[in-house]
């Protein structure tokens, strides 16, 4: 950027005031230009603010003139995409203001949209979610897939910010299949936000093929300015991978770059996860100015989530130790200043979104009913209540209880019946017949389902760090092959496969051996392979339809 480029920037956006009141002079040269010649001399002096000036001014007024109000949309939309980020707002409810005079819902809906981007790319995203909905009253009504894709991407973004991640992931997956067509951009975006929410879900080894195929089809498509967020994204992996080295230095990597576009919502999470590097190898002092910058970020720009105030709780139990009152105190303020936020924020969003959320009624039932008890003057009536309350409280959790101990002991069942899965789990798997796969070579499909039947039979999935790129290596096959045979002879993608494989391999562990009936969760997953408690958790009780603890206290029972 010029040096004086900000300068010119913000006069020709204070001068812009003026002109929307008195009648801008279209120089005689422009007066005849149509809108696709002005259009296409903005875009070619997109880097010079003085020039590009004079060329926004006339297509704005031009169309004004004309009372040609898509035109009016289309020039305060050019003002808003040159504008600062402080004035984008204002340019975006004038779009609003000039789509709803088009009568067209499809140009109402997407001026919606883009006014809710605008506000989340602020991270202001209570309004965000408002102009979201908006849009979706008008998006809903016309037949435009391009549109609702669109909005169904920066609804699950909304999603992931609130950690609804199984529902953003459905969501994303939609975008990623309808954008890989013909839209390049908002496909990278969605196979981006897509390897963000596999993350928080700890499935660490598969959000590293997505950054990887991300990294791949931005060299394909051309589109070499995205690279920098499957950096980024592939940073905050390796530091949950323990490879806190190479997260580093990806993350570092990618900073200039966001910084450069503006980026500061990922700019903060960039620093956070340096610091937690930093931290994880107890090189606290490296560590610390890292922190103090997202702090700073949060100071200037209000940009705070729920995984970046575990900094806070860092800071103060680090100052503490230092003995530095005077920093434990501001850090104490600036946490509890981030929990008032992070609370305002997720209470509106999850209101919105949910429409029969009803936790908070309860609580506030709850709150209710306790204030009466702690009353000195209380009466017999309000006791009645309060016990008929805990009465009916633990008569439903009763009830749920063993309504949930049927159902898993049904699930048990069923499970044991399953041919004999005790003798058949691990038994070389036969070629299901089905039709052979056009594009791969026969002989390459019956060494590849031979090379899986030993793979399986000597347990290889155990492997933690097992993914489909390692093991297509050891086949000296390729992931793609891999992957479209594990699918046609498996029915199911590779993370389904390895992980039903691991959940197969507890089932019969905790059948054959006493002592792993005395494993924790945490000990059996790490034995299973799993990068996480939670995940082997999650993924136990869905493919079994109960809980370890009851598997194992019905394998117990049958034994004694």
């Amino acid at each position: 950027m010029k040096p004086n480029s900000v300068l010119l920037s913000l006069l020709f956006f204070s001068q812009l005031v003026i002109s929307q009141r008195n009648s801008f002079p279209i120089p005689d040269s422009l007066k005849n230009k149509s809108y696709k010649y002005l259009d296409e001399r903005i875009e070619e002096l997109e880097s010079d603010d003085s020039k590009t000036a004079v060329y926004l001014y006339t297509y704005l007024q031009k169309a004004k003139r004309e009372e040609n109000w898509n035109e009016i949309v289309n020039g305060y939309q050019n003002f808003m995409h040159a504008a600062p980020e402080k004035f984008r707002s204002k340019y975006a409810d004038s779009i609003v203001y000039a789509a709803k005079k088009t009568g067209d819902n499809t140009i109402i809906g997407a001026s919606y949209l883009t006014k809710g981007i605008v506000y989340y790319s602020l991270k202001r995203h209570n309004q965000a979610l408002d102009n979201y909905i908006i849009a979706n009253n008008y998006i809903s009504r016309i037949d435009d897939d391009y549109l609702t894709y669109k909005l169904k991407y920066h609804i699950a973004l909304v999603k992931y910010y609130l950690g609804y991640y199984d529902e953003a992931i459905s969501l994303l997956n939609q975008c990623v299949t309808y954008f890989k067509k013909d839209a390049s951009q908002p496909y990278l975006n969605s196979l981006h936000s897509l390897g963000l929410c596999y993350n928080r879900q700890g499935n660490y080894g598969h959000v590293t093929e997505i950054n990887t195929l991300g990294l791949q089809e931005c060299k394909n498509l051309g589109i070499q300015k995205l690279e920098v967020y499957f950096i980024h994204s592939e940073g905050i992996n390796e530091y949950y991978k323990k490879d806190y080295a190479s997260s580093i230095k990806k993350i570092q990597s990618s900073i200039e770059d966001l910084k450069n576009k503006k980026d500061f919502g990922n700019e903060a999470v960039g620093y956070f996860y340096i610091g937690k590097d930093y931290w994880a190898l107890g090189k606290f002092e490296m560590a610390i100015p890292y922190f103090k910058k997202v702090d700073y970020l949060f100071n200037t720009k209000g940009y705070i989530r729920p995984d970046l105030r575990e900094m806070y709780e860092l800071l103060i139990n680090y100052y503490k130790t230092k003995d530095n009152p005077k920093l434990q105190l501001y850090y104490i303020d600036q946490l509890l200043k981030a929990d008032r936020v992070l609370n305002e924020t997720f209470k509106y969003l999850v209101g919105k979104i949910n429409k029969e959320y009803q936790t908070q009624e309860l609580l506030l039932e709850k709150e209710k009913i306790q204030k009466q008890l702690d009353k000195k003057n209380s009466n017999y009536s309000v006791l009645v209540g309060f016990t008929s309350f805990l009465f009916l409280s633990f008569l439903f959790l009763t009830f749920r209880y063993y309504r949930n101990r049927k159902l898993y002991k049904k699930n048990y069942d069923e499970l044991m019946h399953k041919s004999h899965i005790t003798e058949q789990t691990y038994k070389p798997r036969q070629r299901n017949e089905k039709p052979a796969i056009l594009d791969i070579n026969p002989e390459t499909i019956a060494l590849i389902l031979k090379q899986m039947e030993k793979f399986e039979k000597e347990k290889k999935f155990l492997d933690k760090d097992m993914n489909l790129s390692k093991l297509s290596t050891s086949f000296n096959s390729n992931p793609r092959y891999l992957s479209n045979i594990i699918r046609h002879y498996r029915d199911k993608v590779f993370t389904e496969y390895i992980n039903d494989l691991r959940i197969d391999y507890v089932i019969e562990l905790l059948q054959s051996d006493k002592k792993a009936r005395l494993f924790t969760n945490k000990a059996l997953a790490e034995e299973a392979g799993f990068s996480s408690t939670q995940l082997f958790v999650n993924i136990f009780k869905a493919k079994t339809g109960m809980p370890t603890a009851f598997f194992i206290e019905q394998i117990k029972k049958e034994n004694h």
